[in-house]
């Protein structure tokens, strides 16, 4: 298994990493711009890290359609916001949502220590802030998409095999250009490119991306293919949620981007229990 390095952490087999979403956008699909405004973006990531997330990714533009955000707005954004936190948070991981170069430039300095690429290198020159810095990267698929759009009936031969394939050449493609091999995820990226069921087809088989020693790190929480499976609207997605997060992480998952920290924390140490990868917390029974 790969070392995964990121700012002065380690995470090991077993140390499954929670990864907290806060978006200072006024426009989230999950909380209508609830942690917009600095004081509740700041109270958001304190709430995070008392509920057990290892990571926190801080985002400044909605990823589905909406009002168009410039890339000065996007660094008005994110990156005072970063330095914050950084502060506030030494210890905590800081992940920066974006596809733009020049807005990961600027996070990194700030106090950023990945970079999350959620349109799968739309700007090749995320991967050399990435080299430059030292930061980590996260290496996603989309299907070639544009940055905030859905596909259109996309197709594929074999989804896995087409997603594991692009990805380990991302990866290696990124090392190849000075990123840190110990810096890197690999992320299918449900919903992105995708129809429900390529989603489901990507948890259930997980195992085959997981497998290629590159971490995975799954973005899962309250997609529309849960929705569209339960029939369920976003505020109804958490269980839906938490089971597909105990497969990626049987599966072999490293990192899961949440917005529900506390309850994917309790899953993910269920899991690392069940496996003999921790212990249990109070084992008291007929001992």
């Amino acid at each position: 298994m790969r070392a995964l390095k990121l700012g002065r952490r380690t995470f090991g087999e077993g140390d499954y990493a929670v990864m907290a979403i806060v978006n200072r956008t006024p426009d989230s699909f999950y909380d209508s711009g609830a942690t917009f405004e600095f004081d509740a973006a700041v109270a958001a990531v304190a709430s995070a890290v008392g509920a057990g997330a290892d990571i926190v990714d801080i985002g400044g533009v909605k990823a589905g359609d909406g009002p168009e955000v410039t890339v000065a707005e996007e660094i008005d954004r994110v990156v005072p916001f970063i330095a914050a936190v950084h502060d506030a948070h030494p210890e905590l991981v800081i992940s920066v949502d974006t596809w733009r170069a020049e807005v990961a430039r600027e996070a990194v300095a700030a106090g950023a220590e990945l970079v999350n690429d959620t349109w799968a290198g739309w700007d090749p020159g995320v991967v050399k802030v990435a080299a430059d810095t030292g930061a980590g990267l996260v290496c996603s698929h989309t299907g070639g998409l544009e940055p905030r759009t859905v596909a259109a009936k996309p197709v594929y031969k074999d989804v896995v095999d087409e997603v594991r394939t692009e990805l380990v050449e991302r990866a290696e493609a990124a090392v190849a250009e000075g990123v840190r091999a110990d810096g890197i995820l690999i992320d299918p990226t449900h919903d992105f490119g995708k129809t429900t069921y390529h989603s489901l087809d990507l948890t259930n088989r997980l195992s085959e991306l997981t497998e290629t020693g590159w971490p995975v790190l799954v973005a899962l929480s309250r997609k529309d293919f849960v929705g569209e499976t339960l029939d369920l609207p976003v505020d109804r997605r958490l269980n839906g949620t938490l089971a597909a997060t105990a497969i990626s992480a049987w599966n072999g998952a490293r990192v899961f981007r949440a917005h529900d920290v506390a309850a994917t924390r309790e899953v993910l140490d269920m899991v690392a229990a069940i496996k003999g990868q921790k212990s249990p917390k109070n084992p008291q029974r007929s001992l």
